[in-house]
């Protein structure tokens, strides 16, 4: 057995056995159901980018992925060694373990007799190893709410002399001694092909794991676990609602377990998904979404970390790309673009001086989280922020390789008018910047006859090679991928017989 699976089951025995918060869990054999424990993981996706999800699943975790029939979820096994990782993931929206699947659920024919079949189903669910799970998980966030606490107060801690240094030393020594079988779990949790800092998520855990056992076996009565439970609910032949079937279902939950209700402040979350005759029972891993990672300040229309990178990934980005998003906004599609593709260069550029100013900040308070991770000053990010008017970019002509952008709607930004006229506009200049025969274009819009229309006059420069139908804020969305012809692009001569200035 590897150094690595070593200290994972020592993780593993640590938060199982530490405290068992009324989980009835035998203590026998449970070193080796550590050791080979494989749970099924549900995850939320933007709608329309589940194969992008399934992708990045098989590419990062190397484990295959089964796309679900209701739109937007995605489920695949895992090793609970491998739940920090699926916390990277950059395409999902939330994660969940399932408790048990039911393909096809029998309903019966009255509301009663329904809802009674929930609460009876409440006692024959395993809950025992998804809860196993929700411990290590609730572990993991713990530790990195304390890190994150500790380094904002690190200027503080330099100002004592250094006696929070030594304090803190005393606290890892006690906390767990093994120190080289720390650094081994850090090493492979860092690999560069995850790109991201798991230490952040394991190490304080592996480093601590053992006080928690400690302090959780001085405890004379467990603490009682507070819970809620949501169900979503789609079909259209059910006779019961979603309130009804969370109502039944948590009452039963709660007697089962003798936990305590709480709709606000709760410690688990009991997901009840139910579509059409398929029902999937499962526990929350997230308690916010995943794609808030990047963005600060926020303007009216901020896209949603997890979307940009679908769109992103659409264009298959190479080493060495120029990426622009001439319409940036708060510049969520170029920082999410810098973050994972770094080997790429990305310009953020908007006609709005309050968008580009949001941007900046944005990349800004990018670079310091990463600093405040690390310990160090970064190097900083592949990306600039530059305000442009989008029909005029101040760019060579061929000379950036993927454009990826969120174009306005109509609706909170600018208006359906407006778009008649700025649609092929924004075409016309970027088949200009872009380079021929292999520059492609990812464009998101829900004006969708506008831009049908645009592209219809624009034949000869772009061709449509795919259509994702997303769902944004309850509007029906396309994202629309776009390759640029071979054909050289032939400048517009003015009014007065002069070529434009590019």
């Amino acid at each position: 057995m590897s150094e690595v699976q070593e200290a994972t089951n020592q993780l593993l025995d640590g938060n199982l056995h530490g405290n068992q918060r009324s989980i009835q869990v035998t203590e026998s054999g449970s070193r080796s159901e550590s050791e080979h424990l494989q749970v099924t993981i549900g995850a939320t996706v933007p709608t329309g980018f589940e194969q992008t999800a399934a992708d990045e699943v098989r590419e990062k975790l190397g484990s295959s992925c089964k796309i679900s029939k209701d739109r937007g979820k995605i489920y695949f096994d895992i090793s609970v060694e491998s739940l920090a990782q699926v916390h990277c993931l950059r395409s999902v929206d939330n994660l969940f373990v399932v408790v048990k699947e039911f393909k096809d659920y029998q309903f019966k024919e009255t509301k009663e007799e329904v809802l009674k079949d929930f609460e009876e189903l409440a006692g024959k669910l395993p809950w025992s190893e998804p809860l196993k799970v929700w411990k290590v998980n609730t572990s993991f966030k713990k530790k990195k709410t304390k890190r994150k606490k500790i380094n904002q107060n690190s200027s503080k801690e330099k100002i004592d002399n250094g006696q929070g240094d030594r304090a803190d030393e005393r606290d890892d020594t006690k906390g767990f001694t093994n120190k080289t079988l720390g650094s081994h779990i850090l090493d492979y949790y860092e690999n560069p092909a995850i790109k991201e800092e798991i230490s952040t998520l394991v190490g304080d855990d592996l480093a601590s794991c053992k006080d928690e056992a400690d302090e959780g076996s001085k405890e004379d009565t467990p603490e009682v676990l507070k819970f809620r439970v949501t169900c979503n609910r789609a079909g259209e032949k059910h006779c019961f609602s979603s309130n009804e079937a969370a109502r039944d279902f948590g009452g039963a939950v709660q007697d089962y377990f003798k936990w305590k209700a709480d709709m606000t402040n709760f410690d688990v979350e009991v997901l009840l998904n139910i579509h059409d005759n398929e029902i999937v029972v499962g526990i929350a891993l997230t308690e916010e979404s995943l794609h808030r990672r990047n963005i600060t300040h926020f303007g009216p229309t901020t896209l949603r970390s997890t979307l940009a990178y679908g769109m992103l990934r659409l264009c298959a980005p190479q080493p060495t790309d120029i990426i622009v998003d001439p319409m940036c906004g708060t510049g969520a599609i170029p920082i999410e673009g810098a973050t994972e593709w770094s080997n790429c260069y990305h310009i953020a550029g908007d006609n709005n001086p309050l968008a580009v100013n949001r941007a900046a900040n944005n990349i800004s308070s990018l670079l310091t989280k990463s600093q405040m991770k690390e310990g160090k000053v970064p190097w900083g990010l592949p990306i600039d922020a530059v305000q442009w008017d989008s029909c005029h970019l101040p760019l060579r002509t061929g000379s950036v390789d993927i454009i990826v952008t969120d174009m306005p709607f109509g609706k909170r930004m600018g208006s359906k008018k407006r778009n008649w006229n700025l649609y092929p506009a924004c075409l016309r200049e970027m088949s200009r910047v872009c380079r021929p025969g292999t520059g492609r274009a990812v464009l998101l819009t829900q004006d969708k006859k506008c831009f049908t229309k645009a592209l219809s006059g624009m034949g000869h420069v772009w061709r449509k090679v795919h259509t994702v139908w997303v769902n944004i804020g309850g509007l029906h969305a396309a994202v629309y991928l776009l390759k640029r012809t071979p054909q050289a692009f032939v400048h517009p001569v003015e009014h007065d017989g002069e070529r434009a200035p590019w």
